[in-house]
């Protein structure tokens, strides 16, 4: 039973001392600085960049669909975003928080997702592009009856097609 620990010790420390460092092939920005993208690997126009130095996601106040002052600069980056990179098509997702009943859920994340829609689509990106769907509360990205869950639960999500 010790040979075989020992035996297993032995080859984790070999492969650890096996590691090398990382090389630095990131490029350098301006005044000898690394731009973000090349530091996270994130390539930009890409879904990744969208939702890293976007945001693909609002969020709504309690029984709202009305659009918040944060959740419109959110929109305004993405509709600049999105004219940006006219290849891409989207869905709007549409969420509830888990109070309410199944239909109204589904209710409120439709007038949710449109209103998130129609502020892009007022920005100037193309209808033809826009997509929408309500998933009420079928779909929590928190977990938990409490204000904390419920408010990341309430939300516009856009998702590039």
């Amino acid at each position: 039973m010790k040979l075989r620990f020992l035996s297993i010790f032995a080859a984790a420390a070999l492969l650890a001392a096996c590691e090398s460092a990382p090389t630095d092939t990131g490029a350098k920005g301006g005044a000898g600085q690394t731009s973000p993208a090349a530091t996270s690997g994130i390539v930009k126009g890409s879904k990744e960049d969208f939702v890293a130095n976007v945001g693909d996601r609002v969020f709504f106040d309690f029984d709202k669909s009305s659009l918040r002052a944060d959740a419109k600069a959110t929109l305004d980056k993405q509709a600049a975003w999105l004219k940006a990179y006219p290849n891409y098509a989207m869905t709007v997702e549409g969420h509830a928080d888990e109070r309410g009943t199944r239909e109204y859920n589904l209710a409120l994340g439709e007038k949710r997702a449109n209103a998130v829609a129609e502020y892009l689509k007022a920005a100037g990106v193309a209808a033809a592009r826009v997509k929408t769907v309500s998933y009420g509360k079928e779909r929590p990205v928190a977990l938990g009856s409490n204000e904390a869950a419920w408010s990341q639960n309430r939300r516009g999500v856009t998702v590039l097609n």
